[in-house]
């Protein structure tokens, strides 16, 4: 069963997922800049040792990981680590919502149903 959020709660949530995104995409950065470089790399040596950069992106990978792991159990809800889109699951006159956050913004200031996504959001 999820956990329900008010707003009051997940805005209080919001100290606690802040510097976790933003430490997910200053990771996800980085993995993105040593692309070039390590892709090649994977597919040639899998299982060989790779490289210095194969080893940094597994690290970083496995870096990523525990903080998703860490903003899941918030009872939030990561839905996409490039725009920094969370979800809350929440009431909203007794049926299921999301109130939803973007790392950009400065509170929570939208929800919208389950199912219409980032682009069903409907001011609170």
């Amino acid at each position: 069963m999820p956990r329900y959020f008010t707003l009051d709660e997940a805005t209080a949530t919001l100290a606690v997922i802040r510097p976790l995104l933003a430490e997910i995409q200053e990771i996800r950065q980085a993995i993105l800049e040593k692309q070039p470089e390590v892709w090649p790399v994977l597919a040639k040596a899998a299982g060989n040792g790779g490289s210095q950069a194969a080893n940094q992106v597994e690290t970083e990978f496995h870096r990523l990981n525990q903080l998703v792991h860490r903003l899941q159990a918030t009872g939030a809800v990561l839905k996409d680590i490039d725009l920094g889109l969370i979800d809350f699951p929440g009431l909203r006159d007794g049926r299921e919502i999301y109130l939803c956050w973007k790392f950009d913004e400065d509170r929570i200031r939208y929800w919208h149903d389950l199912d219409s996504g980032f682009a069903g959001r409907q001011p609170l």
